[in-house]
């Protein structure tokens, strides 16, 4: 049987760009043989009292929610095998900046995975620094979580 490795899903939902690469990531993800995605933390399913602010705006300014969704996800971050950021150029999420950088401060793998068409793109320095390989959404349904190797990407930084 194949181990399989829980990941904490980093990724924004604010535009249609990173809407779309959500759900293919969340839809590969499902294919891929190497994770178990019923016991990993995705942050959209995990908000506070189940409330989104996307669709509860009022709640943007509600101090409880907003501390006990930050640090669920801090222990989604810490509990989760495998950092997964799933990456938009041009339409960097700064909350998965954070989240990047506070699990190689945990000592994850981070992987980061940009979508197809955008891949080769500049991406930020910063998250293309702390990622320990970044890949194409199109290798993520066979990307082999029990082998996680460090790789380069293609594009430029800035």
């Amino acid at each position: 049987m194949t181990k399989q490795k829980t990941v904490y899903f980093g990724a924004g939902w604010f535009t249609e760009t990173q809407n779309k690469a959500y759900k293919d990531a969340m839809s590969a993800l499902n294919a891929n043989p190497t994770i178990d995605l019923e016991n990993s933390y995705v942050p959209l399913q995990n908000q506070y009292k189940d409330i989104r602010v996307d669709e509860h705006p009022e709640y943007l300014h509600d101090k409880e929610w907003a501390q006990a969704t930050y640090n669920g996800d801090l222990v989604g971050i810490k509990t989760s095998d495998v950092m997964l950021g799933v990456y938009v150029p041009k339409e960097e999420d700064v909350g998965l900046g954070m989240e990047l950088g506070y699990a190689m401060s945990q000592g994850k793998y981070v992987l980061l995975v940009i979508p197809d068409e955008l891949y080769g793109e500049s991406i930020n320095l910063m998250s293309w620094g702390v990622a320990d390989n970044v890949i194409k959404m199109s290798e993520l349904a066979t990307f082999d979580f029990n082998r996680p190797r460090y790789n380069f990407y293609d594009g430029a930084v800035y």
